[in-house]
């Protein structure tokens, strides 16, 4: 593959992206799949399992075993649902709160890291060709789908 090829440089750009997120999330004590997570239910506490799944696109089995081991983090707590015993839901703990206060500081922190010195003319054009490019994928996607 080409270095010079936009495809490289992206995946380059990938590479660290995750790399970086890696190192300051393991910093405060946790893994990158649990942000989304935590900022989920800061927005609305006291989700069922499966309007967590739904929002974060995850097979509901994934979202168990998440729930489980941030749980014994005591990031999140489960208790049933008053109205209906089937359901559990979630809830983020007062360490919790303050883990997801400190991730959404790490990933301010990484943006800064990616687009600090960038115009704001370049940070839009930026965007426009990402959602760009956000489409063409997703259009790849459902016609696979069908």
């Amino acid at each position: 593959m080409d270095r010079d090829s936009l495809y490289y440089i992206f995946l380059e750009i990938l590479k660290l992206h995750h790399c970086r997120t890696h190192v300051l999330l393991d910093e405060i004590g946790i893994y990158p799949g649990q942000p989304p997570l935590l900022f989920i239910l800061n927005k609305e506490n006291g989700q069922s399992q499966k309007d967590l799944a739904d929002k974060l696109k995850i097979a509901p089995a994934t979202i168990t075993v998440m729930v489980k081991r941030m749980e014994k983090a005591n990031l999140v707590e489960r208790k049933q649902d008053a109205k209906d015993q089937r359901i559990s839901r979630v809830y983020l703990t007062d360490k919790g709160k303050e883990i997801c206060k400190r991730s959404m500081k790490a990933m301010e922190h990484i943006e800064e890291e990616c687009f600090g010195n960038f115009t704001v003319e370049e940070k839009v054009i930026l965007r426009r060709l990402l959602m760009q490019m956000l489409d063409n994928l997703m259009r790849a996607n459902s016609k696979q789908l069908m």
